[in-house]
């Protein structure tokens, strides 16, 4: 038995011929930075969305920074973060010059838990930026709640929530800016880098454009000190292509969850709990394990991939180390580090597959 992680190249080898045309399609178009190939990935993904606006940006912590700056967030001010997260979250906010100030997750969920989220606020807070972890929506309309009644803005790393549902409702529009990565282990990947914002605010969408590019709109005339952060028109091609098959592969992907949450109940693993109002993107199916170490060699002895999202919080990185913050300050961060594990998934794996990770997984209860 051979069962990987992930396997990219299969996602490929799926869509070969359409993806293949669609880079033979720029490469003879003359067109190799912006234009119309970025220019139509960008209204068919604000579409499929639901919001009113998309910038291709270079990759997702480009789209979390630069959504930062547009917001005019930058030094002295603070960003509410999740603890439990993957660290750009937090590296986009220290980009801007901006403190990054984590509240603990929902145990339950892992994601953020808005009622915790009010003890953070301080005068000198400007943001809250949930993280819809793993896939599965963040508790979003208590989080906006709190953000209206203190005038802050909310800023959504949705790096792995393509076509994830909140309330019946994709992501991609509730807050004031989402910020996409199209990475390619994402549900929605590219070739190589690749990232993105949504928004339904005009004046936001505009001030990203020209931060992407080099704070220009016409060539040699900047008006802002911007960056180099463009959505490559290959990439957009090959997103485009993907995007007509994002909603089948996600139905691959809660068919897939779904054989876990049955096959799995009544082992010994703590396994994703699911809100009412969630639809998960399922980008990852995380369990949790106190014999972690023992699991993850059982498996691989097995031929079965699995990866660690994330050994390591970012307050306990020694890139954080100037915040001061001990390791125990933030327990349930610590926690899950020591404990989560993620079988594999992916839009090209069976439900056979699965089962055979099932089978693999050790004693029940």
């Amino acid at each position: 038995m051979t069962i990987p992680f992930l396997d990219l190249g299969a996602a490929y080898r799926e869509l070969q011929p359409e993806i293949d045309a669609a880079v033979q399609r720029v490469l003879a178009s003359g067109w190799y930075i912006l234009g119309p190939e970025v220019d139509a990935f960008e209204a068919e993904w604000a579409e499929f969305c639901g919001a009113e606006h998309a910038v291709g940006l270079a990759n997702g912590l480009d789209a979390l920074t630069l959504a930062l700056k547009a917001l005019d967030i930058g030094a002295g001010d603070e960003v509410i973060v999740p603890s439990n997260t993957y660290i750009a979250t937090w590296l986009a906010v220290s980009a801007v010059g901006a403190t990054p100030v984590p509240v603990e997750p929902d145990p339950a969920t892992h994601n953020i838990d808005p009622t915790l989220i009010e003890a953070a606020i301080t005068e000198w807070t400007k943001a809250i930026l949930p993280v819809h972890l793993y896939g599965q929506p963040a508790d979003l309309d208590p989080i906006l709640e709190i953000a209206r009644r203190h005038d802050l803005a909310v800023v959504e790393d949705a790096a792995q929530a393509h076509d994830a549902r909140y309330k019946g409702r994709k992501i991609g529009s509730h807050g004031d800016v989402v910020c996409w990565s199209f990475y390619p282990g994402k549900n929605l990947g590219a070739l190589g880098d690749a990232g993105a914002v949504t928004t339904n605010r005009a004046g936001i969408a505009e001030r990203i454009r020209l931060l992407r590019n080099y704070g220009s709109r016409e060539k040699y005339v900047n008006e802002v000190q911007g960056a180099n952060s463009r959505l490559d028109p290959i990439q957009a091609a090959v997103l485009r292509v993907k995007l007509a098959h994002l909603e089948e592969w996600t139905e691959r992907r809660r068919t897939l969850a779904a054989a876990y949450q049955e096959g799995l109940k009544g082992s010994d693993l703590v396994l994703p709990s699911v809100p009412s109002w969630a639809e998960p993107a399922w980008h990852l199916y995380v369990v949790r394990t106190q014999k972690r170490s023992e699991l993850q060699a059982h498996l691989a002895d097995k031929g079965i991939g699995s990866l660690i999202h994330y050994p390591i919080p970012p307050h306990m990185q020694s890139a954080y180390g100037s915040l001061g913050i001990e390791p125990d300050a933030l327990p349930l961060a610590r926690r899950l580090a020591d404990e989560v594990l993620s079988l594999p998934m992916g839009p090209q794996l069976t439900v056979k597959d699965v089962w055979g990770v099932i089978e693999m997984t050790g004693p029940r209860e």
